[in-house]
């Protein structure tokens, strides 16, 4: 499985393709304050992306994959520091 849940952390392996987005969004639903592990991620699926942008994910590890820590990366960040700004007004 692409996808390893712990109790606040999830941990990303390999490819994650879209049929891994069902048991995130039910792991994101009851885990409260979300954190992923993206270092050995080399995939993200549009709809996986669009859940952990949803839920504002704080990311600990960021990814190897050279094209996730250019692009996908600073994309998950901006939508928490978004999500921050918000919080402040």
């Amino acid at each position: 499985m692409p996808i390893t849940f712990g109790k606040s952390t999830a941990r990303f392996e390999g490819a994650c393709v879209a049929e891994e987005v069902l048991p995130l969004l039910d792991w994101l639903q009851t885990c409260g304050r979300a954190r992923i592990n993206l270092a050995r991620c080399t995939h993200l699926h549009t709809a996986v992306l669009q859940a952990l942008r949803a839920a504002r994910v704080e990311v600990r590890q960021a990814p190897a994959d050279p094209f996730l820590n250019r692009h996908v990366l600073p994309f998950l960040r901006e939508a928490r520091g978004t999500a921050d700004d918000r919080n402040k007004e």
